[in-house]
């Protein structure tokens, strides 16, 4: 692996390097047919944010906890929830 560094920023975090990265022909077309419908204005964009994503990677929820959101979702819809200001009032708590 190549790198060329921007000494901008150098010593406080804030620069940047220049790596050179080998990927199969088909996933760089994947990446050049993904980057800009997902709002990233370039390909080096998209790239940083999936490493990104890599070394902190998002919360992700349990299938249990997935489960419980659509549980609650379909109650909603059914109408077997109240809002928190219903009950509230009901337990007069609005003062």
């Amino acid at each position: 692996m190549s790198t060329d560094t921007n000494d901008a920023g150098e010593g406080n975090g804030n620069g940047t390097s220049k790596i050179d990265v080998r990927v199969p022909n088909r996933l760089l077309e994947e990446i050049d047919e993904e980057y800009e419908r997902r709002g990233y204005t370039s390909r080096s964009e998209a790239i940083r944010d999936a490493l990104r994503d890599w070394i902190d990677p998002p919360t992700r929820l349990s299938d249990e906890t997935l489960e419980e959101l659509e549980k609650s979702r379909e109650q909603r819809e059914q109408g077997e929830t109240q809002s928190a200001d219903d009950v509230r009032e009901r337990l007069g708590l609005n003062d």
